[in-house]
């Protein structure tokens, strides 16, 4: 094993030698913007191997000043147990408290909540994964989208119209834009030059059910992808996808736990404006009603599919951007979700530690406490599970150790 580890060690020395000679990582060297290397996440000419947490909460919360102390106790608490990087919304379009209250048009109040959080991630050595749009109705989605572009005449028949009509990829792109190019108010950073930004997200779990084919899909993950490169080559992107294979390679949808979306683990990932790939793990969501012992053989199953595919066929990185057991599920203790989240995290370390391409992990989500009416049965508050805190911990550290 020390033998191999040594092998790698020089090779990856040797990749990151040949990638600095070439053109695209001239600009970027040293300059703080997390890059890819193969199958490895590189920051700074080293690798990065990083363990986080999902707070979608985090622009809505900060919008109002008095609740920014929540913000604020968020990132101290995940920058004390080592956490370095947190995924959450860049969106909330139209109904309560928007970011976009119409296509086009934005409200300051949240954009400078969005401001504040970069910037006090920033102080606490925190990386965000920012996603641009919702494929659920929460927080506005795909629907309101395709609202919009009713109330201006287009004749639309479903919400899977978001990603075939023109008018609705031009608020789409519109959004992209306002949001890259967007001046922090507290930094003076342009959203696009700040390396605080690790990675943009395209939608949080797109689906397309009217196209199972996943070809919808594909197409509009190409032309959006290609859009924010054009805009912003420093940063990252991913589509935040949840995993499930589709056509293909038609075998792999074994792997599946039972049913498509109408998106494509493989082809989807294999779009060239897309850097990484993400995975998310619900098996007590997707297996209902089956017991621990066939959500722990899915959920093997799962993970180390992903984990050959990046290294074999996509070449590119892996990260479980989401994963979490409900405390609302009959039966639920939470050793089981210590069981859980230690499954996830071990299989990522291997990975790791063997030069594999899943990189790090994400869990969903994490509160501060005071925060009770953001509770979703998925909820870690710290100070409440010193357990879970401990685990999470211990990850961070055997993952920085790689760094």
């Amino acid at each position: 094993m020390l033998g191999e580890k040594v092998i790698y060690s020089f090779v990856f020395v040797v990749f990151l030698v040949l990638q600095n000679q070439g053109q695209n990582q001239v600009r970027a060297e040293g300059s703080g913007f997390a890059k890819t290397l193969g199958t490895h996440f590189v920051m700074n000419g080293r690798p990065f191997y990083l363990n986080g947490f999902n707070a979608y909460w985090l622009m809505y919360t900060a919008s109002d000043p008095s609740d920014r102390g929540k913000v604020t106790s968020a990132f101290q608490q995940a920058s004390g147990n080592g956490m370095t990087v947190a995924r959450t919304w860049a969106f909330s379009d139209g109904g309560y408290r928007p970011l976009q209250t119409k296509p086009g048009s934005y409200n300051e109040d949240m954009f400078k909540g969005l401001d504040f959080i970069i910037s006090e991630a920033k102080k606490y050595g925190v990386y965000l994964i920012l996603s641009f749009v919702n494929n659920y109705e929460n927080f506005g989605g795909r629907k309101q989208y395709v609202q919009w572009a009713r109330d201006q005449g287009q004749s639309l028949s479903s919400d899977d119209d978001f990603y075939r009509n023109p008018v609705v990829k031009g608020y789409y792109k519109n959004h992209v834009k306002t949001v890259l190019t967007r001046i922090n108010s507290i930094t003076g950073v342009a959203y696009k030059d700040d390396p605080t930004i690790f990675a943009w997200e395209l939608m949080n779990e797109p689906r397309c059910q009217s196209d199972l084919s996943g070809k919808t899909v594909q197409d509009w993950i190409t032309e959006m992808a290609a859009h924010i490169k054009s805009i912003d080559n420093n940063h990252l992107v991913e589509v935040g996808l949840e995993g499930f294979y589709g056509e293909s390679l038609p075998d792999k949808k074994q792997f599946n736990p039972g049913y498509q979306v109408g998106t494509d683990f493989i082809s989807n990932n294999q779009i060239p404006g897309i850097d990484f790939a993400t995975i998310h793990a619900y098996p007590d969501q997707w297996l209902p009603g089956s017991n621990d012992q066939a959500q722990s053989t899915f959920l093997q199953n799962w993970l180390q599919a992903h984990i050959q595919d990046s290294n074999g066929i996509l070449k590119k990185p892996l990260l479980v951007t989401e994963f979490g057991k409900s405390s609302r599920v009959s039966g639920y203790t939470v050793s089981q979700r210590d069981n859980f989240f230690g499954t996830i995290y071990n299989t990522i370390y291997a990975s790791a530690r063997s030069g594999g391409a899943c990189s790090g992990g994400l869990f969903w989500q994490l509160l501060a406490q005071g925060m009770d009416n953001m509770r979703d049965g998925y909820e870690v508050i710290m100070s409440e599970c010193p357990s879970t805190a401990n685990i999470i911990s211990q990850q961070s550290h055997k993952l920085s150790s790689l760094n």
